[in-house]
This record gives structure tokens, sequence and C-alpha cells, in this order.
């Protein structure tokens, strides 16, 4: 399965995301043939079981589609669709057919800040901590104040309609598990857009001449390309250990070292890109700014590093000395291997 859904959509993104439908996606163009083509392959659905509809692969195996989204930069919500019907599925409701569809945690009578892509979403998965509830919600009289993050991606403001309510059901958790999804999926995109990163600064330093000879000749370049594929790696080991553990038990251990390793590196990683790159990756015309202002974006949505590590010690310190290996090996049972 695992093989099966990299190569898919692989293909698919790597093949319709140009800089021309970016630059589209931040004028607020919706890429409508896209997302037919993400549904017609079952992505969106792609956590959920056969009894709801989907394909029931595991977070394993999905963790290379949202790795996908990350490198190719892909203008819409596909990570937080597939989390948002798996939400559903796993508190018994049906998710929605088809429709891109976003998730979110508050109050239904309140206003729901920075929803990624809300504008163009139909439904949206609602978890109410205080109540115990999680809820699909129609977004069709939904009112919508538009906002942007730092790459051009759509975080809008919702307040939702009366009566906008499909489906709900009890649901366990408080609000980190939302928060915890979030920073989940957000670590696996960055590790991405890190990997292709560090691929375009390899090949623009090889190709770019001065002094006579390659950049990437220099001992200082080679340093720096070094450092770059280093927190790559090490953003992408954090990411897929996370979304290795979401298949045994999910919890906010794992999600939490994960978006703190992504996080840290992603501004590491930007740094050291556009030092390579110089005056060109500075300017709009090159390709370089699609992936480093979404990673100067990702690596504080649903938390940022130090947020992270500021839960990992609160959760981990009082465990004591005697405590804290164990909690950590537990991380990775052998029965999840992929």
């Amino acid at each position: 399965m695992r093989n099966l859904l990299q190569d898919s959509v692989e293909r698919l993104l790597a093949d319709a995301v140009t800089p021309e439908m970016l630059h589209a996606a931040e004028a607020g163009i919706w890429p409508v043939d896209l997302w037919a083509d993400v549904e017609a392959l079952g992505l969106p659905l792609a956590g959920v079981s056969e009894d709801f509809g989907g394909t029931g692969a595991r977070w394993t195996e999905i963790f290379v589609v949202i790795r996908a989204c990350g490198r190719t930069a892909a203008p819409l919500p596909l990570p937080e669709a597939i989390f948002a019907n798996s939400l559903l599925a796993t508190a018994g409701l049906q998710p929605p057919e088809n429709g891109p569809i976003v998730f979110a945690s508050g109050s239904h009578g309140d206003a729901l800040k920075a929803i990624p892509w809300g504008r163009h979403a139909p439904w949206l998965v609602l978890h109410e901590p205080a109540r115990g509830l999680i809820g699909l919600h129609s977004l069709a009289d939904a009112e919508i104040i538009p906002g942007v993050n730092i790459a051009g991606e759509p975080r809008d403001t919702i307040r939702l309609a009366t009566g906008s309510l499909q489906a709900e059901a009890a649901f366990g958790g408080d609000v980190d598990a939302i928060r915890a999804g979030g920073a989940m999926l957000r670590s696996a995109q960055i590790a991405g857009a890190l990997e292709r990163l560090t691929d375009m600064s390899a090949t623009y330093a090889n190709e770019r001449i001065q002094f006579g000879r390659a950049i990437g000749k220099f001992q200082a370049v080679q340093q720096q390309l070094a450092v770059l594929a280093t927190q790559a790696a090490a953003a992408g080991a954090a990411a897929e250990t996370a979304f290795l553990r979401a298949d045994a038990a999910f919890d906010s251990l794992a999600p939490a070292a994960a978006k703190a390793v992504a996080s840290e590196a992603a501004a590491k990683a930007a740094e050291i890109a556009h030092a390579i790159h110089g005056a060109l990756g500075f300017t709009h015309e090159h390709n370089l700014h699609f992936l480093t202002r979404r990673l100067w974006a990702w690596r504080d949505e649903y938390g940022s590093d130090a947020f992270w590590a500021d839960h990992l010690g609160r959760t981990l310190a009082p465990l004591g000395a005697a405590g804290l290996w164990p909690r950590i090996t537990a991380v990775l049972p052998e029965t999840t291997a992929p």
C-alpha cells in the first residue's frame, strides 16, 4: 500500500503542481482539476476504513502522501482532509463523499480562526473539547473572513451558521488532540519541503560558477549543504516516527517531538538555502520562495518548536530518571513497523 500511494501521489503532484499553479493559488484560484484528480485516487479517504468508504491505509503509509504535499508545495488541503475524515470515522461518523474538508477545535458559537483553506471547503470537522463532542458541519452558509499566512495560503476565520451541524458524536481527548494532529501533518510537510530544498540547493551549487568553478566545490558551501541535508534527514526521521507511532496509539508525545525537530530544522534550512542561492533566491521569479515561505509559515502552525519542547518537558520531566527511558522506548512497538 505504501509504495502504491507514494508512486501515485508523487507522480500526480510532480506533474500537476507547477509554478504557474502556485502563483494562481496565491491569487485565490482554486485548483479544480487537481482536487478532482486527488479525489479520483481516493486520497482524502486514505485514512478511513473500508466500512466508511475509505482504503484503510495506516498512518505510516499516509506519511508518504503528506510528505509529497510538502515537497511540491501542493496548494490544496489534502493533509487536512485526510486527518478530518479520519477523525469522523474514528468517532463513528460517515465522512462526506466528496469536497475538501478541514478541521478545527473550539466552540460552534465562536469564531474559528486561521482555518487552512476554509474558503474552499464545503465541510468542517469541529472538535468541541468542553462538550466532549466532534461534529461535521456544513460551511454552505458560514461567514468566512479571508486571511493568508506568509506563504499566501488561505488561513480564514469562520463563523458557523445556525443549523450547520450535520452529525455529531462523543469524542474523547482535549484540544491538544487536534493540535497534535495538525502538528504531525505539518512535520511531514516540512520534511518533504526540506528534501526538495536540499535537492534544489545542491543542484544550484553544482551549476553556479564563481571564481572559475562551481560554488559547490568550495569547502564552506559543502559544509552548509551537509548541515542542510542533516536537518532534512532529522526532520524526516522525526516526522515518520510520529506517523509510525500513530498506528499504535495516537498521543501528543511523538507529534510533539516531530514538530519540535521539524520547526527548528525549517528555520535553519531556509537560512542556508537562501545563503547558497544568494540574491537570486530572494527574487519572486525564482521558485525557492515557494518552499521557504511555507517553511516559515508551517514552523509556527499548530505549535512552534518552543511550544512543543515545553510540552515535552512538562510531560517527561515528572517521570523522573527511572520512567524516562521506558516511556521513550515504548514509542515504537515492533508490531507497527511498516
